[in-house]
């Protein structure tokens, strides 16, 4: 008797295990409040982030007229592998990205928030952005330089008068950018104006240009997400930023 109460206890056992790791593995709708009002964001965590060891973050800035999950659910699957948790805030006004309502102190709040509840290494915390979160996340490159350890952006650049952010970057991020060569939003040639300008800061911009990719980023983000990430896990922050 004493036998089959054990089996039946691992047989159990079997099957709640699967069902709490395929819960532990959905994307799911956050909220907080920052600058006084509701704010929301969505969060991958892997189930095989443990509280013992403290996992990378990648915050995922989406691209016009899309949500926070439009990025996180593209890279899901390379997460769970990696081991990296996602967050992917919305902006207030889904076209673009705004430095005042959407301010670094907003998305500070979402690390802030994700950190108060999951093992996020604070010394590995990345920007990834497509488009108009591009270009927010090279902004942020700039603006944060000491708080995001690396930012990795595919179809986008700076507008000439963003570029005088440059002096305010206390550190040289690392940054990285995709851009196909049939991008007719962000053609090669500003890409590589953005590389050249902020060059001249002492901030290292590495480009790769997709032959005969345009925009879209959706058809290919298996593929781009596995190069940003070879990229973005190479770097650390020392010392640790305080969110």
């Amino acid at each position: 008797m004493k036998v089959a109460i054990l089996a039946l206890l691992a047989a159990l056992a079997a099957q709640v295990e699967p069902a709490a790791a395929l819960a532990a593995d959905k994307v799911t709708k956050e909220t907080l409040n920052s600058g006084g009002r509701a704010r929301a964001y969505y969060l991958y965590v892997p189930g095989t982030v443990g509280a013992e060891t403290p996992a990378p973050l990648i915050v995922c800035l989406h691209g016009s007229g899309r949500n926070g999950s439009s990025l996180v659910d593209k890279w899901k699957d390379l997460a769970k592998k990696e081991g990296i948790i996602l967050a992917g805030p919305d902006s207030i006004d889904s076209q673009e990205w705004n430095l005042e309502a959407d301010g670094p102190d907003f998305i500070r709040d979402v690390v802030a928030a994700v950190s108060a509840k999951h093992p996020v290494d604070a010394k590995r915390v990345y920007v990834f952005g497509h488009s108009a979160g591009a270009v927010y996340g090279l902004v942020l490159a700039l603006i944060e330089s000491e708080t995001y350890a690396a930012v990795a952006v595919h179809a986008g650049a700076l507008p000439a008068d963003f570029l005088a952010l440059a002096d305010r970057a206390t550190r040289k991020t690392p940054v990285a950018i995709w851009v196909g060569t049939n991008d007719p939003f962000f053609p090669v040639a500003a890409v590589r104006a953005t590389r050249d300008a902020l060059a001249l800061h002492g901030i290292t911009v590495q480009v790769t240009e997709i032959a005969w990719h345009t925009h879209d980023y959706y058809g290919r983000s298996s593929e781009i997400n596995k190069a940003a990430w070879a990229f973005l896990k190479q770097h650390a922050l020392t010392p640790t930023p305080v969110f």
